[in-house]
């Protein structure tokens, strides 16, 4: 397992949307150096507590950056290469390191294999680089032939990665991005559906290159265990903790997020050693401030994402709550521009930002957060409370969805005459007495974040 991951905070950028690129590459204007911006970034992220980047696509695409035409040149409406590998440097300079992603299920229609068996059909060299390939009837975007694209969509040509050449040219674009470019990881898109043994081929490859590489793949549904473990990927998003996280909070029933949390750390866990990716909204999913039907769970919403297990990660913008959602299947909503400097005090949320770098570097200051326990405490409708443990350290966190104060009383290990501190609130302490943790209330729509160091 890669050590620097567990400690992690990461914030997710998808830079074409936020630096404002146009929705198509014309394929013939030089670059526009775009990319050095996110520079501006740095003092922002920092205070944020985050010190890891997940960069959406940065290679050449003809739309949103998950249609590859080059996996070997920055797309022009981002920059240059030379414009990536100052970024990463400036990053890791600020304590910040950097992961890409990957997208190696599928390409778009402008890839040059693409384009050759367009052009030259069945005595195409590249024939077998994809899959499905069937020249006995034509396709609905006129081609001579049918392919698979993913999940049916045809502008993503889906490859054949059991294909010899395939693979070469994937792992040689692979090591130019972690030689060149000097990244830490890499995000795989569509890993769910993505083949497990060149996935598995693809971790040699990385770890060859760079060991101490993290390897996060994007799994939606599934059993998060199928594509982790030695020899394949370090972690994969945590899409049923997401579900569950806006849910609870929406329909009044942390139950459901207290069951995702005890059925995947709890004791005897099933994710007890995986450091999942954690997240509230990301580019393909509504912003969870157009999830939550009411604005003020935001904050305990946040809480709880940087106290339970798992590593936080922040979508750009939704620091200060900004909505998006769909429309019609169209994810632009998602990603809009966004340049700095921001004015904090026109955004729906101008408060959310502080608040989650204080979650942050109560985070970093905890090594049971980061990388302790999971014990479920107390659940109710409208609250949750769990502890964490880790060298000699508890914590334990009281979550309160509801609109006024809930009494603050739970179980634990802890010896008669403990003395707990509330990080969020150093004014406050929580006893124990007969087994039990009693103080202040929990505040509406807020936290108590316990810590006992033995």
């Amino acid at each position: 397992m890669t050590s620097w991951a567990r400690d992690a905070v990461f914030y997710h950028i998808y830079p074409l949307g936020m630096l404002g690129a146009p929705a198509s590459n014309d394929m013939q204007g030089d670059p526009v150096h775009r990319l050095p911006r996110l520079t501006a970034w740095t003092g922002h992220l920092q205070a944020l507590g985050v010190n890891a980047v997940y960069l959406g696509p940065v290679f050449e695409s003809a739309r949103h950056g998950y249609d590859t035409i080059d996996y070997f040149t920055v797309d022009r409406r981002l920059g240059t290469n030379d414009d990536l590998r100052d970024l990463v440097a400036h990053f890791h300079a600020n304590g910040i390191r950097v992961i890409l992603d990957a997208v190696y299920n599928h390409v778009g229609r402008d890839h040059f294999a693409f384009r050759d068996l367009r052009e030259h059909g069945e005595r195409s060299r590249y024939r077998d680089w994809f899959v499905g390939v069937d020249f006995a009837q034509r396709s609905p975007l006129g081609d001579p032939f049918t392919y698979h694209g993913w999940n049916g969509v045809l502008d993503l040509v889906k490859l054949n990665v059991a294909n010899h050449d395939v693979r070469e040219h994937l792992f040689a674009a692979t090591r130019q991005w972690f030689d060149e470019f000097g990244i830490d990881g890499l995000r795989l898109d569509a890993a769910d559906v993505l083949d497990r043994d060149f996935q598995r081929d693809l971790a040699a490859v990385v770890r060859e290159v760079a060991p101490d590489a993290w390897l996060l793949g994007e799994v939606i549904h599934g059993d998060y265990r199928d594509w982790t473990g030695p020899g394949m990927l370090d972690a994969t998003t945590n899409y049923e903790a997401w579900k569950g996280l806006y849910s609870s909070f929406n329909d009044a029933n942390l139950h459901e997020i207290g069951y995702a949390l005890n059925r995947q750390f709890g004791e005897g866990g099933i994710y007890q050693d995986l450091p999942l990716y954690a997240f509230a909204d990301n580019h393909d999913v509504n912003r969870i401030a157009s999830l939550l039907r009411e604005p003020a769970h935001l904050y305990p919403l946040h809480a709880l994402l940087f106290t339970m297990p798992g590593v936080p990660a922040i979508y750009y913008g939704s620091e200060w709550g900004i909505s998006g959602e769909k429309r019609d299947g169209d994810d632009a909503p998602l990603r809009p521009a966004l340049g700095w400097p921001v004015d904090e005090s026109a955004m729906p949320h101008p408060q959310l930002a502080r608040e989650i770098g204080r979650l942050a570097a109560i985070r970093h200051g905890s090594v049971a957060l980061r990388s302790g326990d999971y014990r479920q405490l107390h659940v109710a409708p409208e609250q949750l409370a769990f502890a964490r443990q880790a060298d000699g350290e508890t914590v334990v966190v009281a979550i309160n969805a509801a609109a006024g104060p809930a009494p603050l009383d739970v179980t634990t290990s802890l010896p008669d005459g403990s003395v707990l501190t509330d990080a969020l609130d150093p004014s406050v302490t929580a006893h124990v007495e007969g087994g039990r943790i009693t103080g202040p209330a929990i505040p509406a729509r807020w936290a108590r974040i316990l810590r006992h160091q033995a």
